[in-house]
């Protein structure tokens, strides 16, 4: 290869690379918000829980409890869902590192 290109597949792979941190910073976000939602509605089950225990179980209550387990379940599989993009993200991260210093050190 030419210098030329060497630095041509360089710079590719660095816009590459930047493009994969962006990714994960952004799937980072998104895992942090489904975080603290998922937070949010455990609280809810919770609540509704001591509501049923001190007031006993009204039908109403029980729907609660059970659309905000199904909520809980939903956001649960949504951050696994996101925290497997992540570690893949980053691992291309990883391989395009490889390839980067494998690139310096042709220089």
């Amino acid at each position: 290869m030419t210098k030329g290109s060497e630095t041509a597949r360089r710079d590719a792979l660095l816009a590459r690379r930047l493009d994969l941190v962006a990714s994960v910073s952004a799937l980072t976000a998104e895992a942090l918000r489904l975080n603290q939602k998922r937070a949010g509605i455990e609280m809810e089950v919770l609540r509704l829980e001591l509501e049923i225990g001190r007031s006993h179980a009204s039908a109403q209550l029980v729907r609660d409890l059970h659309e905000a387990e199904q909520s809980a379940a939903a956001i649960l599989q949504a951050c696994v869902a996101c925290e497997e993009r992540i570690v893949s993200a980053e691992a291309d991260i990883e391989e395009l590192d490889r390839q980067l210093v494998a690139t310096a050190n042709k220089n």
